[in-house]
């Protein structure tokens, strides 16, 4: 599985990307800007990501308009598969939380979490633990 983790806070971004290790190659971004920028690179390259951690509230390009703009994305190439987005966040308000669903993510964690919530999260999003093989 190949993880794009984005996240503006250093803690944040360093749990996701080694809790996400395990299940595959992991890359990071700070902002939603650089996000895109990579989504768009790993499916020109036709290596698309099947997983996007997402937090909402980043400088510049936050989240949402981050997740509108890789949905964009994909629905204009064509994407035979979307990839699996997790919000990773604080807003925890019904309003966000409805925002995000309506732009087509997978699943909502509220910050601070633990390994427990994000494998939790990762498996109602269809995601499974990777096996011991894939270790």
């Amino acid at each position: 599985m190949k993880t794009l983790v984005v996240e503006d806070d250093l803690t944040s971004r360093i749990f996701l990307q080694e809790a996400l290790a395990p299940w595959g190659e992991v890359h990071v971004a700070v902002d939603g800007r650089e996000a895109v920028l990579a989504f768009a690179r790993a499916q020109a390259r036709g290596e698309p990501y099947d997983l996007v951690c997402l937090d909402i509230l980043m400088p510049g390009t936050d989240g949402l308009a981050a997740l509108k703009e890789i949905r964009r994305l994909e629905e204009e190439t064509g994407s035979a598969s979307a990839a699996k987005v997790l919000m990773t966040t604080v807003l925890g308000d019904k309003g966000n939380v409805m925002t995000a669903f309506r732009e087509q993510c997978d699943g909502y964690l509220i910050k601070p979490f633990d390994q427990r919530k994000l494998v939790e999260q990762l498996a109602k999003c269809g995601v499974t633990a990777p096996s011991a093989q894939t270790r």
